[in-house]
């Protein structure tokens, strides 16, 4: 999708980022998804074309979801982790931790970013009782094309984490899109 949606404007692939916006409200914009709160059930449930596809929890939300499968978080890691954003995507049966690092001048997240192995593998932690495997996914901003980022980027690949600049493509979540508007 290209800046300030010139073109593409009948069809959403993709969930695009600024600052810090929600998943939620990105998700609310894209034509055949519907989101809904469940009475006393953690998160917000996500449905396309009214087939539940996905879950999505914020921060403490997610610990809410533990606690609803009957997993003591304190019984697995020494230290509650908040996600940005965790999506769980029922068909791939995978949770997405997807962490927005957006930055305009040097600074502290440059170390942040250092930290998906650790952070993907505690999650792993917490879910493998549910049989879910774990993406942890950043999704940063123009800054990090930078030639000094490169050793960065390349080492969150080789530790199984990913990156996306400014947008994650549903298809790559695996979920359904409406490009054939």
């Amino acid at each position: 999708m290209k800046k300030d949606g010139i073109g593409g404007n009948k069809t959403i692939t993709g969930l695009n980022f600024e600052k810090r916006v929600s998943l939620q409200k990105l998700f609310k914009k894209i034509p055949g998804y519907e989101l809904k709160r469940i009475n006393n059930k953690a998160g917000i449930y996500i449905y396309y074309k009214g087939k539940l596809v996905a879950r999505c929890f914020k921060k403490y939300e997610f610990y809410k979801f533990l606690e609803e499968n009957n997993i003591n978080w304190k019984k697995i890691i020494s230290k509650r982790l908040l996600p940005d954003d965790a999506l769980l995507v029922i068909i791939r049966e995978t949770l997405f931790i997807i962490e927005v690092k957006y930055q305009q001048v040097a600074g502290s997240v440059d170390e942040k970013l250092q930290t998906c192995d650790f952070k993907r593998k505690q999650y792993l932690k917490l879910v493998t009782p549910l049989g879910l495997r774990v993406e942890y996914v950043y999704v940063l901003s123009d800054w990090f094309k930078k030639s000094e980022y490169k050793d960065v980027l390349d080492y969150i690949q080789s530790v199984n984490c990913h990156y996306k600049f400014n947008e994650i493509p549903l298809s790559w979540l695996g979920l359904p899109t409406n490009d054939n508007i």
